[in-house]
This record gives structure tokens, C-alpha cells and sequence, in this order.
């Protein structure tokens, strides 16, 4: 298994908007390393969903549930489908990440205009504990 995060304007998709519809197509992605982060994604991957924006937090927990197919708004292009599987009981905010010596090496961290990022299983732990 592997561990992922994917990052969305709150005012363009939230959260709250992907609780709404349970599952849905992740797409739209134009920038080359996120889409081959995107053709890595397998079945069952966990996915952190992050409110970029003025909110900057980690918010919910979804899975990989379809891997990559051509991306409807553009065949030159992947999606992957995501489902929703829980709200994390509390944000992580971008700063408390930043704050958390163990999560220096975080990709996002290293990279933070890609919209979809590995995580090792350890980080993904911390993540989820902090956010528990």
C-alpha cells in the first residue's frame, strides 16, 4: 500500500463537497510529476485531502478506489477516483506539520505547489495521529 496527498482550493472543491458526492474523479491534474504521482496510485491507497488556501490543513482520509484512466477533461492526461473515508477528528495545520521535526523529509514540505504527493507509511502515521 501506498500513501498519498492531494491538495485542493476549499472555494474549487472542499472537503465538505467530496463528503457530499462519497466518490469522485480526481482530475485536472497539468503538472507532469503529479500526474505520474497519480499513475502510481493503486487500489486501496490511502489519501490525505489537504485544504490549500488561507485554511492550509490536513482535513479527511480517503482510498484509491479506481486506478488511473484518461482524465475526461483532457485524454492526454490521468485521473484516478477517490472515495471518502472519514474526516480527520481534528485539522493539521500546516504549521503544526512544519512544527513536527519527524515530518522534515515530508514531500509536500519539499515541494508544496504539486497538488499530489507521496508519503512514507511512517509519515502518513504521524500525520494521522496528529490529526486523531
Amino acid at each position: 500500500m501506498n500513501y498519498w496527498l492531494v491538495k485542493s482550493e476549499p472555494g474549487s472543491y472542499s472537503w465538505d463537497d467530496f463528503v457530499a458526492v462519497q466518490e469522485e474523479v480526481w482530475d485536472g491534474v497539468r503538472n507532469y510529476q503529479a500526474r505520474n504521482f497519480l499513475k502510481e496510485m493503486k487500489l486501496g491507497d490511502q489519501v490525505f485531502f489537504y485544504h490549500s488556501g488561507k485554511e492550509k490543513a490536513i482535513v479527511g482520509l480517503a482510498e484509491v478506489s479506481e486506478e488511473q484512466f484518461p482524465d475526461p477533461t483532457h485524454q492526454d492526461w490521468v485521473a484516478v477516483k477517490l472515495k471518502v473515508l472519514q474526516p480527520l477528528a481534528s485539522p493539521v495545520s500546516l504549521a503544526a506539520i512544519k512544527a513536527e521535526d519527524r515530518l522534515a523529509e515530508l514531500p509536500m514540505l519539499k515541494q508544496s505547489r504539486l497538488s499530489v504527493l507521496p508519503m512514507s507509511k511512517s509519515e502518513f502515521d504521524i500525520l494521522y495521529q496528529m490529526g486523531s
